[in-house]
């Protein structure tokens, strides 16, 4: 293979690599649960504060 070719391969994988790391950022079931409660939090403020 020619330098070239290296060089397309190697920016390729990079890109699958950032693409990945995304991914998995996004999709991580731990960090949905994180959003959900952050979201939820004013909701249940409110109605908290409603009952007293």
């Amino acid at each position: 293979m020619v330098w070239s070719g290296w060089i397309n391969f190697i920016f390729t994988f990079a890109l699958f690599v950032v693409f990945l790391v995304v991914v998995f950022h996004y999709y991580n079931p731990r960090k949905k649960k994180e959003d959900k409660e952050h979201v939820e939090k004013p909701k249940y403020k409110m109605l908290e504060d409603d009952d007293k």
